[in-house]
């Protein structure tokens, strides 16, 4: 029975150890709820880090971790305390955390942590391959699993594989610092479905992929290679059931059952009613805005002084990664503002901030939810924020004040909220305001919208949502018309060129057997690719013909002293072997001197773009352009030269990252055929990545074989990944005989 096999950095389980005894207990975090359906209601197995370094563990202790773990239908990854430091403390959390939330100032880029990085996901992809079985699905999570998907898909590429980004991605311009870009990139493509918490960080992340891998992406799917990526957003939700419930109990808590905590928020709440609260909780973490919070609410009380002695602010800092230097640092800060703020205001019966620096437990966590009038929210920069989704699930009369930074993911859905800007202390200092005085029936109002939203798409409708976009992913391959060409499909292909007694093979160049090179005129062969073509050239009764839309001069240039035959310009010029030129067309270009104006134009406006001027054709090449200005500009640019040639034997061709205009009546399709009209083949082979292969494609009768580079629809019958694809098959061909 196929499973979900669900990987993160660390296991759902608290795992300790005294002296030689363990002790596990579950996780209670919102990833570990979310994922408790599919965990443990399908069979799945959760792949993590059990918590223990190799060196806290001798033989015996490790199978007892790995029996443990097993029982609760987990498997461990072993990881050594310099794997923790480096992989951990350092890349994740000194380099990825950082960037990805726009505080480059605190990012290193150690090459020490990016080596330990990639072997540590190395050691989570071995754990994952060792326990896959056929049907399996894998959904792994965080930014400290970026390179996973593709390590697993490149060992079982059968796999169906999700990723989950639970931090956010930053903008194209932050993230392209980034020295190992293209490797985290490639790593995250391994993903059949790739999910964020916003549309602005998809909308970040396909940015990058289409600049940085300069990869076509049409809404939210990226063709890469053979595959179709889809990249969606999941916005998380939290057990809304288990927050209202709690929140319920609580209310029904006589006097000697509620918490000294609770007694204590009660003594100030019953000492006025005047009195409010507001609540603030978060890791102790630069990204959450905290001094900047502890500010605002001094300017608050500085601004709005009637609030003295009727407000108090109960700030909860859960500590977090206390040994890298930037933690350390926020804590000293943070320390000081309390105390100069409290300093400053306090009096002999009121202390304006009450500062607690600890992990609470969950009922703490209630009475504090309950209790509060107001929650004050300001991350600088979060990935969702789960803590004002909990805030709002407590409020069981619908009262209570939320107020979010725009800054955090839970803000795109929670719009009921008072939303500010965290460094703008003005607006915040009118937003507390605003929440004090907020009359009861707005408060009920805009909860009752918020109430009935999270608790519709609670964390486990959050996880089947993904689960769902994940199964669907494996019908987006049917866009495609043609078939992988697999080695049983070569294996026919051989035999049938073996027994033929006359072949054709036909190849594109650009695309096909070289890559594509920002500038066209460095992607001359290579030793290898002629050392290749010499090998097919001299097969018997094969004729091998590179048909391609370059020049007539570059090729005489790249191949003057081989005896191919060279088809250029689309189908202009013909060389038979070491023959001379023929005109396959009489052409004219004279239309050139009209149309060139009009593409320097828009060479001018769209930088990054160049002319390359042939003999009987113009390219607008836009590779290097930025990939959203060029979307646009080839759509003006199509739309223009559309209205100027339709009346004088033009057309116009887009080809990879390029438009070309040149004259109708020629095309690849036309000079293939006068090709087969003068000799029987009792075997064709045609090759081609671009539309003008689309001609080709057609014109070779039914019984060829038809060969697309790309993932792309295409009229051809089959389709291989790429130029290395190419160059591996065509060798088997040349060893075939």
């Amino acid at each position: 029975m196929s499973k979900t096999i669900i990987v993160s950095n660390r296991l759902p389980l608290q795992i300790k150890l005294n002296n030689d005894e363990l002790e596990i207990t579950p996780s209670v975090g919102g990833l570990a709820t979310g994922m408790k359906s599919v965990h443990k209601d399908d069979g799945g197995l959760w792949i993590g880090w059990s918590g223990l370094t190799e060196e806290e563990l001798n033989e015996s202790l490790e199978k007892k971790v790995d029996k443990a773990v097993a029982k609760e239908n987990c498997a461990s990854v072993n990881l050594s305390q310099n794997d923790i430091d480096n992989y951990y403390f350092g890349f994740s959390n000194r380099t990825l955390w950082p960037l990805f939330h726009y505080f480059m100032e605190y990012t290193e880029f150690e090459k020490d942590f990016w080596e330990s990085y990639k072997r540590v996901n190395q050691k989570f992809a071995d754990v994952v391959i060792e326990n896959l079985e056929d049907g399996d699905k894998v959904w792994v999570h965080d930014y400290q699993l970026l390179l996973l998907p593709q390590l697993i898909k490149d060992k079982r590429p059968d796999v169906s594989i999700g990723f989950f980004l639970h931090i956010p991605f930053p903008s194209y311009e932050i993230f392209r610092t980034f020295p190992w870009r293209e490797e985290l990139l490639t790593g995250m493509l391994g993903s059949d479905l790739i999910g964020f918490h916003t549309y602005d960080y998809e909308r970040h992340f396909l940015s990058s992929i289409k600049r940085i891998l300069r990869l076509d992406v049409k809404f939210n799917e990226i063709i890469y290679h053979d595959r179709i990526v889809k990249v969606d957003s999941f916005p998380m939700g939290i057990d809304y059931k288990k927050f209202h419930e709690a929140a319920i109990n609580h209310t029904e808590l006589n006097t000697n059952d509620k918490s000294e905590l609770q007694q204590r928020l009660d003594d100030h709440i019953q000492a006025s009613q005047d009195t409010k609260l507001i609540l603030s909780i978060d890791r102790l973490d630069y990204t959450k805005g905290i001094p900047n919070r502890i500010r605002a609410f001094e300017y608050f009380l500085n601004k709005y002084p009637e609030f003295k002695e009727k407000v108090r602010l109960i700030m909860l800092s859960v500590p977090s990664r206390s040994n890298v230097p930037q933690y350390q640092l926020l804590k000293k800060e943070t320390d000081e503002l309390v105390g100069r703020i409290n300093g400053q205001f306090a009096t002999v019966s009121w202390t304006p901030v009450w500062y607690f620096y600890r992990s609470m437990p969950f009922d703490n966590l209630i009475d504090l939810y309950t209790s509060s009038d107001v929650a004050l929210i300001t991350p600088v920069r979060d990935g969702m924020n789960l803590v004002a989704k909990e805030y709002v699930a407590t409020r069981t009369k619908k009262d209570g004040v939320l107020i979010l930074s725009e800054m955090a993911g839970a803000s795109k859905e929670m719009n009921e909220a008072l939303m500010i800007n965290p460094n703008n202390f003005e607006q915040i200092a009118d937003a507390i305001k605003q929440a004090l005085e907020m009359p009861i029936e707005e408060q009920i109002s805009r909860n009752t919208i918020l109430q009935k939203r999270l608790e519709r798409y609670s964390v486990e409708k959050w996880a089947h949502e993904f689960m769902k976009s994940l199964d669907a992913t494996k019908n987006l391959g049917q866009v495609i018309v043609s078939e992988k060409l697999n080695d049983k499909l070569v294996e026919r292909m051989l035999s049938d060129y073996k027994k033929a007694k006359s072949k054709l093979i036909l190849l594109d160049y650009d695309g096909t057997l070289a890559g594509f090179q920002d500038n066209p005129q460095n992607a001359s062969p290579d030793a290898a690719l002629i050392k290749l073509l010499d090998r097919l050239n001299e097969m018997p009764n094969t004729d091998m013909v590179i048909i391609s839309g370059r020049d007539k001069e570059t090729f005489e240039k790249w191949f003057e002293n081989k005896d191919y035959s060279l088809i250029t310009d689309h189908g202009v010029w013909l060389r038979k072997r070491t023959k001379e030129w023929e005109a396959l067309e009489r052409l004219k270009n004279d239309w050139m001197e009209n149309i060139r104006p009009i593409l320097e134009t828009f060479v001018d406006r769209t930088p990054g773009t160049f002319i390359e001027e042939k003999k009987y054709s113009l390219a607008w090449h836009y590779r290097k352009a930025d990939p959203e200005l060029a979307q646009i500009r080839t759509i003006e640019l199509n739309t223009v030269l559309t209205s100027l040639i339709s009346n004088n034997d033009l057309t116009v061709l887009k080809g990879n990252k390029v438009i070309e205009i040149k004259s109708s009546s020629v095309n690849k399709g036309r000079a293939a055929s006068r090709l087969l009209s003068v000799k029987d083949y009792d075997f064709i082979f045609t090759i081609g990545d671009d539309w003008t292969d689309e001609y080709m494609f057609e014109e070779v009768p039914e019984g060829s074989y038809t060969v697309k580079v790309g993932f792309k629809k295409t009229k051809a019958k089959y389709y291989v990944k790429d130029t290395k694809e190419v160059r591996t098959l065509i060798s088997k061909i040349a060893d075939s005989q």
